[in-house]
């Protein structure tokens, strides 16, 4: 049987319980298409962010 071979410390154990305490990303409407989206990432579909063109839209093919 496995045995610690030392006590795991209160800030040890914090750090490792620490990513317990995250939540799901937030996501918000779009203005423009209503679509969801991350609030402050550019949307992949429309190249928009924060009402300007930064990336050429992707075209399906």
């Amino acid at each position: 049987m496995a045995v610690p071979k030392r006590k795991t410390s209160r800030s040890k154990r914090g750090f490792r319980r620490s990513a317990d305490a995250l939540k799901q990303p937030t996501y918000v409407e779009d203005k423009d298409s209503g679509e969801l989206r991350r609030p402050h990432h550019v949307d992949l579909k429309t190249g928009m962010y924060r009402g300007r063109q930064i990336l050429q839209p992707k075209d399906d093919v």
